[in-house]
């Protein structure tokens, strides 16, 4: 059987072939600690898991969930976002909400463009960006992310027969793999590059509540005409597998997207977006779990550190974005992280990146996330400082 050419054009998902090598090694006897996934192993808090089972009973027999997102649920979002962000939302034209971020990222581009269009990604950055893209039939443009760009997009590189294609700009802050928040002067240049263009500025901000010192900024403060703004409970309030998340912003885009969405999915189940709206009213556990996070950040940074390998401090993220030594590629350091005395599974930027000829030998970096116990990160940390060696 032949595939589609859309299908045919995105390569393995970089997370995918992780679990794929994780499963290799536990074939063969061996325990790798999975560092590859952004997936807490933390489990959901008590309390919204209580509120979850309650909806199962509250909803026993509500049929179809709003495809939008329960008046209730919305709601709670909007105090949440004018709360954290001041920045008032009008929970009838202003937000819809997602089956998490992935589903309305990898589906936006259906709404808002043409065959041939550009989306402009950033690179590396989340695959679906470009594969959203791809399947939507436009063209990826990928930004380079690097060191040398402070990890934020260079927009003057940025060519102005590319800029007048463009119909949407990605931008994820705080940045995943590389832990930089992008700050309230950056988000006010991005947001008015985009708004000179015609250009949809669309902020990723799913890590914008795991930060280690001042709360990342939203581009919603930039004013909502031409921004769309993604988050999701997912790793605010580790419930990745609850699927549920929320689109804000110009009403205008917002009521395309609603109209695409009435086409793909029938809603967020009700007793989801109930155990949403306890994990809203709620900030302690975000705190604790910030907390817990900065402790294997610290962890890690000072191991690799021991370990001779460049300091590498995330401002936000579930990661640790390590850049490797001089004249070691990323797939080397990934491969030395499995050793045996060590065997923690990994990411590399060449696993990440769209455009690989756009990335030279100063950009290459691993990606760890920060997600096993305490106690594996311990064990693990410490065998990285003893044993890792890039002879």
């Amino acid at each position: 059987m032949v595939g589609s050419n859309r299908i045919a054009q995105i390569g393995t998902y970089a997370m995918a072939a992780v679990r794929e090598r994780t499963e290799q090694l536990r074939a063969r006897g061996l325990t790798p600690v999975d560092f590859g996934m952004g997936d807490p192993s933390a489990p959901t808090p008590e309390f919204i898991r209580r509120a979850c089972a309650e909806g199962i009973e509250r909803h026993a027999a509500s049929g179809y969930p709003p495809f939008a997102g329960s008046a209730p649920f919305r709601q709670a979002v909007v105090d949440w976002v004018e709360g954290r962000f001041g920045v008032a939302i009008d929970p009838e034209t202003e937000i819809v909400s997602s089956v998490g971020s992935k589903e309305s990222i990898f589906h936006l581009p259906e709404a808002l463009i043409d065959p041939g269009d550009v989306v402009i990604c950033p690179d590396p950055g989340y695959p679906p960006y470009g594969g959203g893209t791809i399947f939507a039939e436009g063209e990826p443009y990928y930004v380079p992310i690097q060191n040398r760009t402070d990890f934020l997009p260079d927009l003057d590189s940025i060519p102005d027969s590319i800029a007048e294609r463009a119909r949407i700009f990605w931008l994820t802050t705080p940045s995943s793999p590389s832990g930089r928040i992008a700050s309230s002067e950056f988000l006010e240049s991005w947001v008015q590059w985009c708004r000179d263009r015609d250009i949809v500025a669309c902020s990723d901000e799913a890590y914008s509540e795991i930060y280690f010192d001042q709360p990342p900024p939203s581009a919603l403060e930039q004013g909502k005409q031409g921004v769309l703004v993604f988050n999701s409970l997912s790793k605010r309030s580790a419930m990745t597998g609850y699927r549920v998340g929320w689109v804000a912003g110009d009403a205008r885009i917002i009521a395309l997207y609603r109209k695409l969405k009435a086409n793909i999915d029938t809603g967020t189940p009700w007793f989801i977006q109930e155990a949403a709206i306890a994990a809203y009213s709620d900030e302690s556990h975000v705190a604790e779990m910030r907390d817990g996070y900065r402790k294997r950040r610290d962890l890690f940074v000072s191991a690799f550190e021991a370990a001779g390998l460049p300091r590498s401090d995330p401002e936000a993220s579930l990661y640790v974005w390590q850049r490797a030594p001089e004249g070691v590629t990323s797939t080397a350091l990934a491969e030395a992280l499995l050793d045996e005395k060590i065997l923690a599974v990994t990411i590399p930027s060449a696993a990440l990146v769209g455009d690989a000829s756009r990335h030279g030998p100063d950009e290459q970096y691993v990606r760890l996330s920060m997600v096993a116990t305490w106690e594996e990160s311990e064990r693990i940390a410490g065998a990285i400082a003893e044993h890792l060696r890039l002879d």
